[in-house]
């Protein structure tokens, strides 16, 4: 009987921990944004264009928009970690960055260190 009882209890503990959803990201990444890579060589500039359903990100990211790659991204905790997805044949500056900030800009390091990214939005027109 009590062997009974306790599996009733474990089961329906784990099915209300199963339900426990982290909390949303605290900022919305959906959108233009202008970006920086700074290595020891030397910056680049480009442009990212992201969309953001919960705690993924998924978009394009490149020097132009000619010239785009997809990545994709997690929110883990206050740390949006983005993993670039080149397309056969092509390489990017970069493999894996983390970054953190705010809705209007994040900052980060690409790569444990290899160098820095930055993410401003781009201002909309007429605003």
């Amino acid at each position: 009987m009590v062997r009974h009882v306790v599996g009733a209890f474990v089961a329906i503990l784990f099915s209300v921990v199963g339900q426990v959803q982290a909390p949303p990201p605290k900022v919305d990444v959906t959108g233009a944004w202008d970006v920086t890579i700074t290595m020891s060589g030397g910056s680049v500039s480009g442009l990212a264009v992201l969309s953001q359903d919960g705690p993924k990100v998924t978009g394009m990211l490149g020097p132009a928009l000619t010239d785009m790659f997809p990545i994709e991204g997690t929110w883990e905790g206050d740390t949006l970690i983005i993993l670039a997805r080149p397309r056969t044949g092509r390489t990017t500056a970069f493999t894996t960055c983390e970054l953190t900030g705010t809705p209007e800009r994040m900052t980060g390091t690409i790569d444990t260190n290899k160098g820095t990214i930055e993410f401003v939005r781009k201002k909309r027109e007429g605003k």
